[in-house]
């Protein structure tokens, strides 16, 4: 039997911890927390789930790939946000889509497209479903007949490979694991390696502007995109292949971050990266998050481009088992060409300058420290499932400031998020930076409380709602990296331009005229 994605949460089925090491991680995150009863609940499996009967059939030309099972439905029905999560660990599927396809082709695609039209559905691109915003729920309103789930993950070839330009043609569909594991043969990487990457697709990651690891330089999948090709209901959305242009706004630039409102990605010509052969990294202690913040903004302008920048808390430090007092830094270099020992060098005195106190290094990867929380960072959708089992609220959100107004920024959004949960059950706030440009930083806050149990979606709304409005009136952005979706709307209809807003819904209603793609993300166009 074919492994299957758990219904609820993050992973495959047979991923999943025996309710007796759940039990356990309950116990150890109320010792480590301080919060928590220490009670594991048990998930309700899929035999259990009820959905509502679909409201529409797939004709008989595009049955063979259309499935209506429990199991598709449910894992189609959301992304993996923590009140995504929470419903589906209890059971509970709002707005399931009717049924799920799986397109192989371009043309099957196309014959999809034109069936939503004529059946009056919605038809929503499903990549990884790892959205943590909302991007991919059906919450589309009565004006729909039905919802059409298109999973796009049966096209995920390496079409095409320019090893002179260093660029390859790769469907939409692939996976991280898949892209790489096919660009590993010609010693080539994308280099494109966000959290999600073992689940999340290209097409995704060009919907959404996904961020990657990397810290500076090609920190967005923007970065990396020569042309793309969608597929909409009026047409091929397709670009020239270029280096670069300055033939007016870019039609590729208007598909990245679409979110799967104005066509669906099937390919993307994309600049590959040599794979690296020198590597170094390094952890390093500050005081405290302010001495450190100074030193990565040095690090920023310094035109060194670390691979890795990431400052860490003293909360987030501590809690990933990094550092026990202090801030820390964790730094790497990499490179496909030379070695990168004076760039590490150069860094570290430019740390020392600012206090920082190199506490290991290694040329052979992470240091010690900068391992710990490596580990802890890939396992943390995992670890989240289970602390959800344990009561606990883990939620996170990121966006980025400039660097002039940072501290007065962060200190801000910290203590009006640690005000709403005092006033609510208590928890802690903690922050590291994940990007750092020349002239600003992406703060990532982590938020852990102890959940009201039956009542986790209100909670998580109250605290959703203050940290945006904190984010969004200090002049921040309400996303970075993890893109809009619903769960941003209110707060990034505050952000746009209103004249950008209606130009992008003029441009849905010429590709999308009966606006079937997405309804509800980005803006709203009428049908």
């Amino acid at each position: 039997m074919a492994r299957r994605l758990k219904h609820w949460g993050w992973g495959y089925e047979d991923q999943q911890p025996a309710h007796t090491e759940v039990e356990a991680i309950a116990r150890g995150a109320r010792e480590q927390l301080g919060f928590g009863d220490g009670v594991a609940e048990r998930f309700v499996p899929i035999e259990d789930v009820v959905l509502p009967e679909p409201r529409i059939a797939a004709p008989t030309s595009l049955e063979a790939i259309c499935a209506t099972d429990a199991h598709t439905r449910a894992l189609h029905t959301y992304g993996r946000a923590y009140r995504d999560i929470v419903r589906a660990f209890r059971g509970r599927f709002d707005n399931p889509p009717d049924l799920v396809a799986r397109p192989r082709s371009e043309q099957e695609l196309e014959q999809v497209l034109d069936w939503c039209a004529e059946a009056g559905a919605a038809a929503i691109p499903f990549g990884g479903g790892t959205s943590v915003v909302g991007g991919v729920e059906a919450r589309v309103g009565e004006q729909y007949r039905g919802v059409v789930s298109i999973d796009l993950k049966a096209l995920d070839r390496v079409l095409e490979i320019d090893r002179t330009s260093r660029a390859a043609l790769i469907q939409g569909g692939a996976t991280g694991p898949v892209l790489e594991d096919q660009l590993r043969e010609h010693d080539l990487t994308l280099r494109h390696y966000p959290q999600s990457f073992e689940y999340s697709t290209l097409g995704g990651w060009i919907a959404t502007r996904a961020g990657g690891h990397f810290a500076t330089l090609l920190t967005h999948i923007d970065d990396l995109v020569e042309s793309v090709r969608a597929i909409t209901p009026t047409g091929v959305w397709e670009s020239r292949r270029l280096p670069g242009s300055g033939a007016g706004p870019s039609p590729d630039r208007m598909l990245i971050g679409s979110e799967g409102t104005l066509g669906v990605i099937t390919q993307a010509w994309v600049r590959l990266q040599d794979r690296p052969r020198f590597k170094a990294g390094a952890s390093v202690g500050f005081d405290d998050f302010s001495a450190g913040a100074e030193a990565v903004r040095v690090l920023s302008q310094s035109g060194l481009w670390p691979s890795n920048c990431r400052l860490l808390d003293e909360r987030e430090a501590a809690l990933n088992g990094a550092a026990e007092q202090g801030a820390l830094l964790v730094l790497g270099f990499e490179s496909a060409d030379h070695p990168i020992e004076p760039m590490m060098d150069r860094a570290l005195e430019c740390c020392a300058d600012h206090g920082g106190v190199a506490r290991s290094s290694s040329s052979e990867g992470p240091a010690e420290g900068a391992a710990a929380w490596r580990d802890s960072f890939l396992q943390m959708p995992y670890i989240r499932d289970s602390l959800i089992a344990a009561g606990v609220l883990a939620e996170t959100f990121e966006t980025a400031i400039t660097w002039d107004r940072l501290e007065s920024y962060v200190n801000q959004v910290r203590s009006t998020v640690e005000g709403a949960l005092e006033a609510e059950t208590g928890g802690r706030v903690s922050c590291r930076f994940t990007h750092v440009y020349p002239d600003g930083a992406a703060p990532y806050f982590t938020v852990l409380a102890p959940a009201r149990r039956g009542s986790e979606l209100e909670q998580w709304d109250a605290i959703k709602a203050v940290a945006s409005e904190a984010i969004e009136s200090a002049g921040g952005t309400i996303t970075h990296h993890h893109a809009v979706g619903r769960d941003h709307r209110p707060w990034y209809d505050r952000q746009r331009p209103d004249p950008f807003a209606a130009a992008m819904v003029a441009a849905k209603r010429a590709v999308d005229p009966d606006a079937i793609l997405n309804p509800g993300v980005l803006f709203d166009a009428a049908r």
